[in-house]
């Protein structure tokens, strides 16, 4: 064989080496992509599962503060109504009251009915949490009375409730009306000015 011959074998063994390397170079860049592409593809399989995921529970979310919200102007709206069938008994209380006075002008009986419905009343007042202050001969009590005057009075201690101008009252220990009341004052203390 001649030199020439040799050389362009070897040559074409050189270049179909070289070929076969690209293509074992590029069947590896291949492989390698493959696994790469099938992460990508399981990774964006997972994200848009949790972006489902998250969508729902953010709708789920969105139903339940929707529903709550319902739930509570519901409750509020009919809150009253339980309170208000325990007093439609006391309404038709007065309205007897108020017929029997018409067909009769006795005084003291119409009296006696109106204490009647009064009773009945702040029972029921009491039956939903509502207590009358108690007010009259008890020490000053800036959390309960309210002092609209001051009164000498040498006969009960300084700063008694001498006399109610209107009634306070606690609503499940809270106060929501205080009692205006008249104080007596300390005699002394005016003595010293």
């Amino acid at each position: 064989m001649s030199k020439d011959k040799m050389k362009e074998e070897k040559h074409k063994q050189n270049k179909d080496e070289s070929n076969k390397v690209e293509e074992n170079i590029a069947d590896e860049l291949n492989q390698n992509e493959a696994p790469q592409e099938n992460q990508l593809k399981v990774l964006e399989l997972q994200v848009n599962e949790w972006q489902d995921k998250y969508l729902r529970k953010v709708a789920e979310f969105e139903n339940y503060k929707r529903r709550t919200e319902n739930e509570q102007l519901n409750l509020l709206k009919f809150a009253a109504e339980s309170f208000i069938t325990k007093l439609l008994p006391v309404i038709d209380d007065f309205e007897r009251s108020l017929q029997h006075i018409k067909d009769s002008r006795d005084i003291s009986t119409f009296e006696d009915g109106l204490r009647l419905v009064y009773n009945k009343l702040m029972k029921t007042l009491e039956g939903q949490g509502v207590k009358k202050i108690e007010a009259i001969g008890q020490p000053f009590d800036v959390h309960y009375h309210e002092a609209i005057l001051q009164q000498p009075n040498d006969s009960v201690p300084a700063h008694t409730v001498l006399e109610e101008v209107q009634c306070g009252y606690v609503y499940k220990d809270k106060v929501i009306r205080h009692s205006q009341v008249i104080v007596s004052e300390d005699l002394e203390s005016d003595r010293e000015e």
